[in-house]
């Protein structure tokens, strides 16, 4: 049996398989990391939260149709974006034989994203201590990519992902204490993040807070890139 008629059996042989991706979109809003959950609106089990997903297309990849469900989410389509893992337990879903590729986002919850609205789709900001049950397997999901972004906060600097381009250091605090979910010594953060030479202070000031005002910050892209070659991390 040549080669060519192998391959032929082995493809009619083959059980049909859907392909899925799954969106876990983080935030962090007052003073908290947040997860957006939705309403799902198909069968089965619809009308329970849910993380949003969808099929994949034939025409493209995963990582495509990923960012494409991110777009249509949200309306934007710069949303940092990370693969976290493949599930595909048997009975992960009732309705059909779905293989789902998780991808979890940081998005910032700022008057601009304030004001989305899911595109057609009935969603909220929880935070993540108050995560209501998901349907399938989307809570574990969501305690995978909370352990995954964790980890990589401590050695990438992530947390600027949920900041607009210019912050002060109270407004870095308050994100790595909502991804961490504890407290943070204060001066011992200032102390580490200046002398990392990460900030490039701004002559100009935060006054929302009080008459004195916080300087205000930038990230600096270039001496990141020089710590991580040394082994940078961020242990606060």
């Amino acid at each position: 049996m040549n080669d060519k008629i192998k391959s032929n059996i082995q493809y009619t042989n083959a059980a049909p398989i859907l392909a899925a991706v799954d969106c876990i979109i983080f935030g962090v809003q007052e003073n908290e990391l947040q997860l957006l959950v939705f309403k799902r609106e198909v069968e089965p089990l619809s009308g329970q939260w849910s993380l949003i997903g969808d099929f994949i297309k034939k025409d493209e990849s995963v990582a495509v149709a990923a960012r494409r469900v991110l777009e249509e989410v949200t309306g934007f389509n710069d949303i940092y974006m990370k693969q976290l893992h493949l599930f595909g337990e048997l009975n992960r879903d009732p309705g059909d034989r779905v293989l789902s590729v998780a991808y979890w986002s940081l998005i910032r919850i700022d008057q601009v994203h304030q004001s989305f609205k899911a595109r057609n789709h009935e969603s909220k900001w929880v935070s993540f201590n108050k995560i209501p049950d998901l349907v399938l397997d989307h809570n574990e999901m969501v305690n995978m990519a909370i352990q995954t972004l964790r980890e990589k906060a401590r050695f990438h600097p992530i947390g600027f992902e949920l900041l607009p381009a210019e912050f002060t250091i109270p407004q870095l605090l308050m994100v790595y204490e909502a991804i961490y979910n504890r407290k943070i010594d204060d001066r011992n953060f200032r102390k580490k993040i200046l002398k990392s030479e990460l900030l490039d202070r701004l002559e100009k000031k935060d006054k929302s807070t009080s008459k004195k005002g916080s300087f205000l910050y930038k990230f600096n892209n270039e001496t990141y890139k020089k710590l991580q070659k040394e082994g940078y991390y961020f242990d606060f």
